[in-house]
């Protein structure tokens, strides 16, 4: 299968793209600890996939308080800002494009995790059904049930909103060409959007317009520190990770992206539910968010060469995101331009480094 459509050219809000190959963001847990501090085996790592059209990191915390998994990088203090810039700048040396995920995971975290050992913070105090990593005696990975969460006050949403705008202006300054904040996947924002996980009597509660108010709220507190060309955001309709099941959600779906089209964003993110074994999107549902968004769109979950080049020439997406393929294929692009075949992908490297626990998650071959 060829890949022309993917090798084309795309503007991406302020810049441009010389592909449309994105590498997904891809949780690797390789950041120093204390300190959250992104290390050169990161920079190594990203500088090796700079062929990408757009790299998108793995997520890093906005705040201490937002961590979920050890080993994962932060953007919240002046010494993890200095470690990105030498990633950007080498990445940016190689021709490459970098955005930075931004993330809270809320309830997704364990005390052992948290400043203080303190209860993680959610929209309500329900625990998630499903387990984080954190370090055992020894200093190894390992998984473990996620700790109760305390229901944030109302009160402490403005300061939420505030660490996503600084995370924003220390991207900038670590030299990255944009930021996508992360709400998907059964973290922080995902989670306020969930009428599972939030149960919410005020303002950020009940409704959908409620349930999507501090989403929306992070991405306008983004553009205004830097604009909305610089910002993009990472959604999940209906999909099913992290102890929520999202099925029947079709109607926050559209009322989400209906609002983050008015706001004029570099890109919308969709994570497909079929990468963790949910049902593949209908084409009348693709339909009705490329309608309500005619901005670019990017996509992931599962893709192909065949899966992205027909989907881009039917104008439902604008560009294919690819995780698994991109670790074990460095080279992904220059093996999609030559038609190379492609290493397979060791399942046991693709969470964590093969972090022990982590059969709770499904494995899917690589393709591309």
């Amino acid at each position: 299968m060829n890949a022309d459509k993917l090798l084309t050219p795309l503007t991406l809000g302020a810049i441009e793209l010389r592909n449309r190959i994105v590498m997904a963001p891809l949780t690797r847990l390789r950041a120093i600890e204390p300190g959250d501090i992104p290390t050169p085996l990161m920079a190594e790592y990203y500088t090796q996939r700079a062929s990408a059209g757009l790299i998108i990191t793995e997520a890093a915390q906005i705040s201490p308080v937002g961590k979920g998994y050890a080993g994962a990088p932060g953007i919240y203090d002046e010494t993890q800002v200095a470690a990105w810039k030498h990633i950007t700048d080498a990445v940016h040396e190689h021709g490459g494009r970098m955005a930075i995920q931004l993330w809270h995971v809320g309830r997704i975290s364990h005390t052992a995790l948290q400043p203080g050992h303190a209860a993680p913070v959610a929209p309500s105090a329900l625990a998630a059904d499903t387990r984080t990593t954190i370090r055992d005696e020894n200093g190894n990975l390992t998984r473990v049930p996620c700790s109760v969460p305390r229901a944030l006050e109302t009160a402490e949403l403005e300061d939420l909103v505030e660490d996503y705008r600084l995370a924003t202006d220390r991207a900038r300054r670590a030299g990255f060409d944009l930021i996508e904040i992360h709400a998907a996947h059964g973290y922080l924002l995902a989670q306020f959007l969930s009428p599972q996980s939030n149960v919410r009597t005020d303002a950020y509660g009940g409704s959908i317009e409620n349930r999507a108010r501090l989403t929306l709220e992070v991405v306008d507190a983004t553009i205004a520190e830097w604009d909305s060309a610089h910002v993009g955001i990472r959604i999940s309709p209906l999909g099913m990770f992290n102890g929520l099941d999202d099925a029947g959600q079709e109607e926050m779906a559209c009322y989400l992206v209906s609002e983050l089209a008015r706001r004029n964003l570099a890109y919308l993110h969709i994570s497909e539910p079929d990468w963790a074994g949910g049902p593949a999107y209908s084409e009348a549902f693709r339909r009705a968010l490329r309608d309500r968004y005619p901005g670019k769109i990017l996509a992931a979950g599962s893709y192909t060469t065949e899966k992205g080049e027909k989907l881009i020439s039917q104008g439902l997406i604008d560009a294919a995101v690819f995780g698994r393929p991109f670790i074990a294929n460095p080279d992904l692009v220059e093996r999609l331009t030559l038609g190379a075949p492609l290493n397979a992908v060791d399942e046991a490297t693709v969470y964590a480094s093969g972090a022990t626990g982590y059969t709770d998650y499904p494995t899917l071959s690589a393709r591309a």
